[in-house]
């Protein structure tokens, strides 16, 4: 189970990282590491909350709101 939960984990991050580059453009090294630590259920949420951003600055905004 714990295998499966990380390749879960992997996807969303993959999927998030690649929708936020379509959109806006490269993340930072950085950024790309923030999103790595984040847990599933900060995943889903962050997943949700880029359907709003207007820039890519609002991605640091939510790692600022979101006490990473």
């Amino acid at each position: 189970q714990e295998g499966r939960q990380e390749g879960e984990q992997i996807g969303e991050v993959n999927l998030i990282v690649r929708q936020i580059s379509r959109r806006f453009g490269a993340l930072s090294p950085a950024q790309v590491s923030q999103i790595r630590s984040l847990s599933i259920p900060q995943l889903e949420s962050l997943g949700e909350a880029l359907l709003d951003f207007q820039s890519l600055g609002e991605l640091d905004s939510w790692f600022q709101d979101n006490s990473l």
